[in-house]
């Protein structure tokens, strides 16, 4: 199996940009460590992948940024965090959920999402992390993903996200590609690019015959001159600790540790990311109230 790439290039003279992965590993390691149903798994997996490429291309070292799918669907809301160096983690609200398949037999993740809308938080070092929300255009993730950037970025792109699950529904295979214009570049060149795309397979079938993310890149930018600029390895990372759990149950102040200490001899606490347990015993739980403000 092909270890989880990113992959960034520019092709030279059009004013074009790609990043594209190959996520397999680590959407598999989200399935299992939330033991999703197929539905859950393509949800969460189409929205690690993006955010992964998401934090790539984010320029301050540290930086960080989340991805939030919020619909009335049966999923709930998905929740991803990327780091500028391309690893991710995240969850689902309703892991266990799993639809009929669509018409076309495809996995039914717009009918999981729902309707309601996508919220990008960016930590980029400065005082206040920045924020855009748009509406979801259907909760397929990658259609999302495209207003996001033509209504908050202002930066006209195609998003293609995909996650196979076998028939063991286990991850086959999972990857996705995001195209950008940037300023100026020549109609000839959008109305090649869009030539391509319309008759580009889907991900996760280039992917399934063994296709490199240079091949798929090639493929997308069909008749341009393209440079690659990087390569890196990526995958599934949580950065849970117990001292940040502590910072967390300090937060929920003085009544609720008391209450929480009071209640029950050992308390345990469930990262949402990777489900690791923290126990705290009722005298850890009363040391932090001195902690707590209020």
């Amino acid at each position: 199996m092909m270890s989880d790439t990113l992959l960034r290039a520019l092709t030279r003279d059009a004013g074009i940009q790609i990043t594209a992965a190959v996520t397999t590993g680590l959407v598999e390691r989200a399935r299992q460590i939330h033991s999703a149903a197929p539905t859950a798994t393509a949800a969460l997996g189409r929205t690690l992948t993006a955010t992964a490429m998401m934090g790539s291309q984010l320029k301050a070292e540290g930086g960080s940024v989340t991805v939030q799918v919020k619909g009335n669907g049966p999923l709930g809301a998905i929740v991803c965090v990327g780091e500028a160096d391309g690893y991710v983690r995240g969850y689902l609200q309703e892991p266990s959920c799993d639809l009929p398949l669509r018409a076309d037999g495809k996995l039914d993740v717009g009918g999981g999402v729902g309707r309601g809308y996508l919220m990008v938080i960016k930590d980029i070092g400065l005082k206040d992390p920045v924020t855009g929300t748009v509406a979801l255009v259907n909760g397929e993730i990658a259609e999302d993903l495209t207003r996001y950037f033509a209504e908050s970025e202002q930066i006209p792109s195609a998003c293609a996200l995909g996650v196979l699950i076998d028939t063991d529904r286990t991850v086959r295979c999972a990857g996705g590609y995001l195209v950008q214009l940037m300023p100026g570049v020549k109609e000839a060149d959008i109305d090649r690019l869009e030539g391509n795309l319309a008759k580009i397979e889907p991900v996760t079938a280039m992917l399934d015959k063994g296709w490199t993310l240079e091949q798929i890149v090639e493929r997308v930018l069909d008749g341009f001159v393209v440079d690659f600029l990087q390569q890196d390895e990526i995958g599934y990372r949580c950065a849970c600790s117990r001292q940040k759990v502590e910072r967390a149950l300090i937060s929920m102040g003085k009544k609720e540790l008391l209450k929480m200490a009071g209640e029950q001899e050992k308390s345990e606490v469930t990262c949402q990311f990777c489900d690791k347990i923290y126990t705290f015993g009722s005298d850890e739980l009363r040391a932090l109230v001195a902690q707590a403000e209020q």
